[in-house]
């Protein structure tokens, strides 16, 4: 097939319904109809002579012949942006930019404040947005450019999307004033002996750290699984469970809940934040300028906790 035979755009269209495995949710990315998004899948099926998506449930599922194809149109795309983009045109001072971010609250109490405080100073007219998404639809968020950078710890991901570490962090328990642990000797029984909290979106699954004491042999007892942080910290203070989070977010917390910091009595390796993006803007200024904000932040945070 001969590059003239067929529009550019249709590759536009081809991008997001892989992205979304949906027709309806395509054309609400593209701002168009759904019988236009229609109408162009109906032209790229004709120009390919393969159906392309085939409907499964309520989800457009590629064929073999789309799922070769995903990377080249995406690659060819991400090139054509950076031909009509000028990377020197990006100036932070003067960007009205819309930035989502994908984190969980334990992430936003580390970065976003003092992140925020950075953007009023170099990038005073940039918005920003903090969204909490689901694990397993991290890569399609980033590949639909629905969220600009995702955070989460080190994961198994597909080539397509690239990653740096910010920042590690040891393990510490949060406790109530007054929890009888504050006032004896913390040992691996001791800590053992009471009830604790795991916090996941998830339904069930092992919590990172109860993965590394599997590994150790060590089990403990967890009396309650919730959704956020900020309730969990609640719970804490009006009983004698006990929180085991990153220390870095314990302190952040500390004076504003009331509560004692612990050290963990056993040795977990440190747990590993890093930040995603998608290589389709790998090379857009605005969004390597945010990385490298959030890698001097990160630095920051790393260089005041040595100085301790």
């Amino acid at each position: 097939m001969h590059l003239s035979k067929i529009d550019l755009n249709l590759f536009m269209v081809f991008d997001a319904i892989y992205a979304h495995s949906s027709i309806t949710k395509a054309a609400g990315h593209l701002n168009l109809t759904q019988p236009a998004v229609s109408h162009a899948l109906g032209r790229l099926r004709n120009a390919f002579g393969d159906e392309l998506f085939v409907r499964s449930g309520r989800k457009m599922v590629p064929t073999p012949v789309a799922k070769s194809m995903i990377e080249t149109v995406q690659i060819a795309l991400a090139q054509l942006e950076k031909t009509l983009v000028d990377p020197l045109s990006f100036d932070p001072l003067q960007t009205t930019k819309h930035v989502v971010l994908g984190m969980r609250d334990v992430v936003e109490s580390v970065f976003l404040p003092r992140l925020v405080s950075c953007l009023q100073v170099q990038a005073p007219h940039l918005t920003l947005s903090s969204i909490r998404i689901p694990r397993q639809d991290m890569e399609s968020e980033l590949a639909a450019g629905s969220v600009d950078i995702a955070f989460d710890v080190l994961l198994p991901i597909k080539a397509e999307i690239e990653h740096a570490p910010l920042l590690a962090d040891k393990f510490a328990i949060v406790v109530r004033k007054g929890h009888p642990l504050t006032r004896e000797k913390l040992t691996l029984k001791r800590y053992l002996s009471y009830s604790h909290i795991v916090v996941s979106s998830r339904r069930g699954g092992v919590a990172a750290e109860d993965f590394e004491l599997s590994r150790q042999g060590i089990r403990r007892n967890i009396a309650l699984r919730c959704q956020h942080y900020f309730v969990a910290r609640q719970v804490v203070r009006e009983t004698d469970m006990i929180l085991t989070v990153p220390e870095g977010y314990a302190l952040n917390q500390q004076s504003l809940d009331d509560t004692v910091v612990l050290p963990l009595p056993v040795n977990l390796p440190s747990l590993e934040i890093h930040m995603y993006w998608h290589k389709t803007v790998a090379n857009d200024p605005a969004n390597a300028w945010l990385r490298e904000l959030l890698l001097h932040l990160a630095n920051d945070k790393r260089q005041a906790r040595s100085e301790k």
